[in-house]
C-alpha cells in the first residue's frame, strides 16, 4: 500500500487514516511501520493513534472545510467557462489574451461580483485553464508566405553564406529553430 501523491482529496485522506486504524489495532504494526507504509511521519500516527484512544474513530473523520464560500455559484463557474472559451475579443477586449485582471473585469461586469485577480488562478485552474505566454506574432503574419520563404528562399541564402564561410546571423537560427520541418538543419 503506496500513499505516494503530494496532494490527496478528502476522501483519499480518509481512506489512509482508516488504513491506520486497520493496523494500529491489528497490533502487529508499531507505529513506525504504519508510518513506512502509509507515508506519513511517525509523529501523525501518534497524533492518530492519541485519537483514536480519546475519540474512536469517529475523530479521525475527515471534518467539514471551513473558509469563505464562493462568490460565484456552481452554475456561474460553468458559464464563465463558456465565456473564457468564447475568447477575450468576444468579451470585448482588444486582445485573445486572457490575464487574471481581465477574468476579474469579466467577472465583475458580467456577475457583478468583485474577485482580486490574485485570488483567480486556483478557480480557473479547477475549470481547466492553465497560464500560458503565447509567443507573440505579428497580426500580418501569413503562414503560407512564411513557409514559401523557408522552403524556398532560406535554403538558397543559407548555402551562400556557407559557401563565403560566413556564420549564419543570429537572427536568422531563431527562423532555423522555430520554423517548419523543411527548415531545420539537413533538411532539404
Amino acid at each position: 500500500m503506496a500513499w505516494q501523491p503530494r496532494k490527496l482529496t478528502v476522501e483519499q485522506l480518509e481512506e489512509r487514516r482508516k488504513a491506520a486504524v486497520r493496523l494500529l489495532r491489528s497490533g502487529r504494526h508499531s507505529q513506525g511501520e504504519v508510518a513506512r507504509r502509509l507515508g506519513v511521519s511517525p509523529s501523525t500516527v501518534c497524533e492518530w493513534s492519541r485519537k483514536l484512544k480519546q475519540e474512536g474513530v469517529a475523530g479521525l473523520r475527515a471534518r467539514p472545510r471551513t473558509g469563505r464560500p464562493s462568490k460565484l455559484t456552481q452554475q456561474q463557474w460553468k458559464e464563465l467557462r463558456g465565456l473564457l472559451k468564447a475568447g477575450a475579443i468576444a468579451a470585448g477586449f482588444p486582445t485573445e489574451r486572457w490575464t487574471l485582471k481581465r477574468v476579474a473585469l469579466l467577472i465583475r461586469g458580467h456577475f457583478g461580483v468583485s474577485y482580486n485577480p490574485n485570488y483567480l488562478a486556483e478557480p480557473l485552474h479547477r475549470l481547466g485553464f492553465s497560464p500560458q505566454q503565447p509567443r507573440a506574432q505579428a497580426l500580418e503574419r501569413n503562414e503560407s508566405l512564411v513557409e514559401a520563404w523557408l522552403r524556398r528562399d532560406w535554403p538558397r541564402i543559407k548555402r551562400g553564406l556557407v559557401a563565403e564561410g560566413r556564420p549564419l546571423p543570429a537572427w536568422t537560427r531563431q527562423v532555423v529553430r522555430f520554423g517548419p520541418a523543411l527548415a531545420l538543419p539537413g533538411h532539404q
